[in-house]
């Protein structure tokens, strides 16, 4: 019925898009990564296969576009402050997992008969691995333990090490390994990731700060840097790859991890290039040479043994060193074995370069497909038996779900404040509440609850390209105050953030009546905020800390969540404590998750705050306020001036932080006693 090779573009995408729905399909009913699904895909209907579809100039196209992504996906989401942290730790685990398999690769297909140009590259390429895996251990809930964080951490070294030789062994080809090519390649090397390190930044920097104004925009903006700083890296001598490689770490700061930018990233990427490129790399394995040419199933065996050898010893000999579980070893084992990105990159320009023969190709595919059932399947099974151990703990308060709300009342600081509420909600299971109080009596309420779902729709739509979810509220009330208490008393809410214009009726206030009387009446964490520039271009966090606020309740949920605004943003916290004590608080920011870098520095009055830090403040800090309500612990006059002051001072972001109060008001204005510190727990925040 149809010609082959089918060259029709619509049915050539048409059968595409039918792969990329029933592969994965199927692949999950044998509990397999759909990954394999696609690769297999593309070695049936390839030229190799049923002769469906040729591996022509648009399928190398779209696959090549399919692996710069997953190149660049990789370097925006690495933790690069969980990698400071643990960063001799993961310097330690990279080196052993890249040079052990890389050495053993040399030595084994050098003696094969490779040459050695061949077996350096065939050596790196094993050296090197991909996260597949870690989607499992995040989903069970351990993204944060040491044994994850190293072995994330370490795919920067493999990665980085790998994509290095790859360059050195393709610029060889050019010529002598002559002292001139050296230096060109160092000092090219130094030029390109310099200017990707420095202009990148700055474009991005002014670019969110000004030019950002829809979804749209901001996805095209990314895929810019993305395909120029691939192709410059082609002019200076390198691959590609490592262009996108660099761009995502150089924007992994302006991407926040949760936002709707980087699921749009993720989705376009997970859905149409990546699928793509494994499907033109299954195009390239010749099934019928594996079924005639013994050395196809020798190349594939060698290559198997080699880097699961290689895998364990590094991942056994690190977890030695630190003292790792045997659980813990085995899971960085499962995280580091699993060969996709860089692999299929090394692979693809040594068949280009004629380093690599049918049978090779076909080999190092044989034993993507056999990593990529392992790794999985090990993360799995070693995840569970961790989480299931850290389940054990004793049960602590803090650890119930979040519920965090948002009041929308103006549209065009939605965005902001959705963003800041995203970071709020982390990992949450619940929705997000989303809240608009329609002021007035029943008479006409149709109609205003109409208008308040109306406003609520753009939260809803921008919440979506996020992927989270939403459950919207709506009230009538004669009171607004009243109204958003019912809401968040009927809702079960913990934390409701909280936008302000700047704008005061009277003096007297603090924010205006009816934030001033929420605080008043509610026990709740109140987060304000007021935000002068994107999130995404935060450097700092600059933090203010009353005498007496490490004994309030709220004390290490504040902490918590300022490190987790911290940790996504890729900012560093600059502490101020007016009149009390460093020694603590250093202790207690160290020992509370997530992971971010903290100074301290003591202050002997409100007034050197004033006068002395306050006019240098940064055009993109933020900063933020532990305060504390009217009557409780830790509270001072200061505190109600302050936020008048900072919105006067200029296009300043600051926010303040109401920590949840044990007790309501009683009659006479004052709240129960705050539980003193000693008293309260920080287990469920280490």
């Amino acid at each position: 019925m149809f010609s082959q090779p089918i060259t029709d573009p619509v049915l050539i995408f048409a059968i595409a898009m039918i792969i990329f729905l029933v592969a994965p399909l199927i692949m999950a009913k044998l509990r397999i990564p759909g990954i394999i699904g696609l690769i297999f895909s593309g070695v049936i209907i390839g030229p190799n296969g049923l002769g469906l579809l040729d591996r022509d100039p648009t399928i190398i196209l779209l696959g090549t576009v399919g692996l710069l992504y997953i190149i660049f996906i990789a370097g925006l989401e690495i933790d690069l402050d969980g990698f400071k942290k643990y960063r001799s730790r993961s310097l330690v685990f990279g080196t052993l997992s890249f040079s052990i398999p890389f050495i053993l690769g040399i030595i084994v297909t050098f003696y094969y008969g490779f040459s050695i140009g061949a077996a350096i590259l065939l050596g790196s390429l094993l050296g090197s691995h991909t996260l597949l895996a870690y989607p499992i251990a995040s989903r069970l809930g351990i993204s944060k333990n040491k044994a994850v964080t190293t072995a994330v951490g370490g795919t920067i070294m493999t990665d980085t090490f790998a994509l290095l030789i790859l360059a050195i062994v393709a610029g060889s080809t050019q010529g002598e390994l002559t002292p001139d090519f050296w230096f060109m390649l160092i000092v090219s090397l130094g030029l390109y990731v310099a200017g990707v390190f420095i202009i990148v930044p700055i474009v991005a920097k002014f670019f969110f700060r000004t030019l950002s104004s829809e979804g749209s925009l901001e996805y095209i903006f990314v895929m810019t840097v993305l395909f120029v700083s691939a192709y410059f890296a082609t002019v200076a001598g390198l691959e590609p790859i490592i262009g996108a490689f660099l761009a995502g770490l150089a924007l992994n700061r302006f991407i926040l991890e949760q936002g709707t930018l980087m699921n749009r990233i993720k989705f376009i990427g997970n859905s149409i290039f990546i699928p793509f490129f494994l499907l033109s790399v299954g195009m390239l394995m010749d099934v019928r040479i594996l079924l005639s040419d013994p050395s196809a199933w020798v190349m594939a065996s060698i290559v198997v043994i080699l880097v699961i050898i290689g895998k364990f010893l590094a991942a056994w000999i690190a977890g030695k060193i630190y003292h790792y579980s045997i659980e813990e070893i085995k899971l960085i084992f499962g995280l580091s074995i699993p060969q996709a990105a860089a692999t299929l990159a090394a692979t693809l320009v040594g068949y280009d370069l004629g380093f690599f023969d049918q049978a090779t190709v076909n080999g190092v595919i044989v034993m993507i497909l056999i990593t990529c059932m392992i790794g999985p399947y090990t993360v799995e099974k070693f995840s569970r038996i961790i989480a299931l151990k850290e389940a054990q703990k004793p049960y602590e308060p803090s650890t119930a779900p979040e519920r965090v709300m948002v009041p929308i009342a103006n549209p065009k600081t939605m965005e902001s404040l959705m963003d800041l509420a995203f970071i709020i909600r982390g990992q949450s299971p619940q929705p997000l509440y989303t809240l608009s109080v329609a002021q007035g009596n029943r008479e006409g309420s149709q109609a205003r609850i109409v208008e308040a779902e109306k406003l609520l729709q753009h939260a809803v739509s921008y919440a979506a390209g996020a992927e989270v979810p939403i459950h919207m509220l709506t009230r009538i009330d004669s009171n607004i105050t009243t109204g958003m208490i019912r809401a968040m008393d009927e809702s079960r809410i913990t934390t409701a953030v909280i936008g302000w214009n700047g704008k005061l009726s009277t003096p007297q206030k603090i924010f205006g009546g009816v934030l001033d009387k929420l605080l008043e009446n509610s026990t709740q964490m109140i987060i304000v905020s007021k935000l002068g520039h994107p999130l995404n271009i935060t450097k700092r966090i600059v933090i203010l800390i009353p005498f007496g606020f490490d004994h309030k309740a709220g004390y290490y949920d504040s902490i918590q969540k300022v490190k987790q605004l911290a940790n996504r943003l890729g900012a560093a916290i600059a502490c101020y404590i007016i009149k009390d004590e460093t020694i603590s608080y250093e202790k207690d920011f160290q020992a509370i998750k997530p992971e971010a870098q903290v100074t301290m520095t003591r202050l002997e009055s409100w007034n050197e705050w004033h006068q002395t830090y306050m006019p240098f403040l940064r055009q993109d800090d933020v900063i933020v306020v532990f305060s504390a309500r009217r009557g409780t612990l830790a509270w001072h006059p200061q505190l109600e001036s302050l936020p008048r002051i900072l919105a006067q001072s200029g296009p300043k972001s600051f926010i303040i932080f109401y920590p949840p109060e044990n007790e309501p008001v009683d009659s006479r204005g004052t709240r129960g006693t705050d539980v003193p510190k000693t008293f309260l727990s920080k287990k469920s925040y280490e």
